[in-house]
């Protein structure tokens, strides 16, 4: 059997793994390079393989650097199944959209810019079009958690909750070769125990072989009790004694309605009030609507609030946009409102306009709550930029900057350390994936030392191993 890294190895974006027998092959991930000035050249190059020998692939879930480049795949010769669960089948459907439909708005943009003597000269390069991922969707086979499926004679995969955004997996796959049965279990991105929305990741008890995340394997997230605290403290501050608005950057998926419950929860405890919370991403309305569908997967604690939310709409006022005319509106309202937009890393979409508008004023604060790849807008907000360029304008940053992490979708160090201690015996192998170079490599000797595993590597950007 072999296993060719094509992303997410040394990096966290462009998750992609090529396993390879005698009898089968097949991709688990097929995502999208995101952040740095090279990234879309990498989307660019990625799928350099023949994809038209493919007899499957494997979604953990839906997030674009898990997810981005199925469009794509399939534009260039695929022509399998791809295996999903049902809650990943739906949000595919919207963020698979939104991207093509994002690119195709930029690629015109660029072109404007270029015919006005302003822009870098031929945009570039979409890497699908918005037909082309509504023909990908097609090729979607859902898949229910806990139950073993069969995508090929020689091989069997059992879907696990991840708890890292609605619908995420872990993949148990048994891949018959050479007379044997090998066991793969990869993580994809596991949540953080015991924090609101979704359920706990599923504990994982063998493997011969594991590719386990390690987004944040090199830190600890604060606990929820001071991320609320610190929540309240800045938007309590800024809309009612600065007077200013608070900007939230959120993926479309997850992170928002993580957010909305978040922030809901505090104010049915009376920790905060008069909250007017907008939702400035259509992609999100959708997104939160097929989180209410499978409501079944959240956590028991959201599923009261949701009820709670209800029966008292007027206690936190939450207003989805849709409409751009209605968005660019809300640039002309200077304070008392929560804007949640995306795209999360502040690269994209519409959270570039509210950054644009809010960024220079004192009495405005941005809370940043997920992780910004290296390259991102948001990468540059967290490590202290004075000031940043958004549409080819230069904005000084004069908004409070709160990094908040607390909410984050992923483990930290011990979460993850706690996730792996369910296994009885250490796997033959263990690779450490999705983490930038040097936290994955902190991550990896923290297995070593703590858990006494062996065999434990970070695999580089294109490198094959040969598993016996």
């Amino acid at each position: 059997m072999r296993i060719t890294f094509h992303g997410a190895a040394g990096e966290v974006t462009g998750s992609c793994f090529l396993v390879e027998t005698e009898e089968v092959r097949f991709l688990v991930d097929c995502g999208m390079f995101q952040g740095g000035r090279d990234a879309w050249q990498k989307s660019l190059r990625a799928l350099s393989f023949d994809l038209r020998r493919l007899d499957f692939i494997l979604l953990t879930h839906a997030h674009l650097d898990h997810s981005g480049l199925l469009p794509r795949a399939v534009a260039l010769g695929f022509r399998g199944p791809v295996h999903v669960t049902a809650a990943t089948a739906d949000l595919l459907g919207v963020m698979l959209l939104d991207s093509a439909h994002i690119q195709e708005k930029e690629a015109e943009w660029e072109a404007k810019r270029a015919r006005a003597g302003r822009g870098r000269g031929q945009p570039r390069p979409l890497l699908y079009t918005v037909a082309q991922a509504q023909a990908c969707l097609r090729h979607l086979r859902r898949a229910e958690y806990d139950e073993t499926f069969q995508p090929h004679p020689a091989v069997r995969v059992c879907l696990r909750d991840a708890g890292h955004i609605l619908g995420s997996a872990i993949a148990e796959v048994r891949v018959e070769a050479t007379g044997r049965t090998h066991k793969l279990v990869f993580s994809g991105d596991l949540g953080m125990p015991a924090r609101p929305v979704l359920r706990d990741p599923q504990p994982i008890e063998a493997a011969d072989v594991l590719f386990v995340e390690s987004t944040y394997g090199n830190r600890l997230h604060k606990s929820l009790e001071a991320t609320e605290a610190e929540l309240v403290e800045t938007i309590e501050n800024t809309l009612h004694r600065k007077h200013g608005n608070v900007v939230m950057p959120a993926f479309s998926v997850g992170r928002t309605q993580e957010v909305i419950f978040v922030l809901a929860d505090l104010v049915r405890r009376g920790r905060l009030k008069d909250l007017q919370v907008v939702v400035d991403s259509p992609m999100s309305m959708a997104a939160t609507e097929i989180t209410l569908k499978h409501a079944a997967l959240l956590d028991e604690h959201t599923r009261e609030l949701i009820e709670w939310q209800r029966t008292h709409p007027e206690a936190m006022r939450v207003r989805f946009v849709e409409d751009v005319e209605e968005s660019i509106a809300l640039n002309r309202i200077r304070s008392g409102l929560v804007i949640i937009s995306a795209s999360g890393m502040c690269d994209a979409g519409r959270i570039k306009y509210h950054l644009l508008n809010n960024l220079g004023r004192r009495e405005c604060s941005v809370i940043i709550t997920g992780f910004q790849a290296a390259g991102t807008l948001g990468r540059r907000l967290v490590e202290g930029a004075k000031s940043v360029t958004i549409f080819g304008q230069g904005v000084p940053v004069r908004a409070g900057i709160h990094t908040i992490g607390g909410l984050s979708a992923h483990a930290d160090q011990d979460g993850l350390l706690g996730w792996l201690a369910h296994f009885r015996r250490p796997p033959q192998r263990t690779f450490v994936v999705h983490g930038e170079i040097e936290i994955a490599r902190t991550f990896a000797g923290a297995v070593e030392r703590r858990l006494k595993w062996n065999n434990v590597s970070v695999p580089q950007y294109g490198s094959t191993v040969e598993l016996n």
